[in-house]
């Protein structure tokens, strides 16, 4: 009997994680495997118009519903955001049997250009280099966008080099990052059909 790429996936590939403190009130619920579904309600627009380019070209299943102190300020919602997704993500990805573990991806739009490249190394790292050119996108601060990925790489044990190549609008250099970072998620997040139900790593864990 055959064994196909679908009996050996540890379906479904699914994970809800809440988070709840004096700031935000968070729920994540993510399907790795599927069609790029999202319900999302931050409270911030241009942020979740950021994660619906997660879910639509990572072909991730999204609901992410947070509540924060956006009186304050967004920081709080946004960085907690990375957070739960990036525990959700770690939960749903299980032991990365299988995993191609790798990915990368460039992204153009107009006069913007970005490169995202990850790895599912187990060890949380983020080198991001993005010159926005402006501090505000809508009523979105420019710099969250750091703090949302580094929030996601320490919970999802991922590498994430993130470099805006080319870009003179914000909103175009924010959007190449996003779908940049969707597209090179999705690639690492597929199963190898030549490595199923083996590690990617010589030592045998990540």
């Amino acid at each position: 009997m055959t064994t196909s790429i679908t009996d050996s996936l540890p379906l479904p590939r699914t994970a809800e994680v809440s988070r709840n403190t004096a700031e935000t009130r968070i729920t994540v619920k993510v399907n790795l495997d599927g069609t790029g579904q999202a319900a999302l309600s931050t409270g911030i627009g241009f942020f979740d118009h950021m994660l619906d380019q997660i879910a639509r070209h990572g072909l991730i299943d999204l609901d992410i519903h947070a509540v924060g102190d956006l009186h304050i300020d967004g920081h709080h919602t946004v960085e907690d955001v990375g957070i739960t997704l990036g525990q959700a993500v770690a939960q749903a990805v299980g032991d990365k049997k299988g995993l191609r573990r790798y990915g990368h991806a460039y992204v153009p739009l107009d006069e913007a250009l970005s490169r995202v490249v990850i790895d599912f190394s187990g060890r949380p790292g983020l080198v991001m280099n993005v010159p926005f050119k402006s501090g505000m996108i809508g009523t979105f601060d420019s710099q969250l966008a750091y703090e949302f990925f580094q929030g996601f790489v320490n919970h999802a044990f991922v590498t994430l080099h993130i470099d805006n190549l080319k870009g003179e609008n914000a909103h175009h250099q924010a959007e190449t990052v996003f779908k940049a970072f969707a597209r090179a998620l999705r690639m690492a997040l597929e199963i190898d059909p030549r490595s199923v139900g083996v590690i990617p790593s010589t030592k045998g864990s990540l």
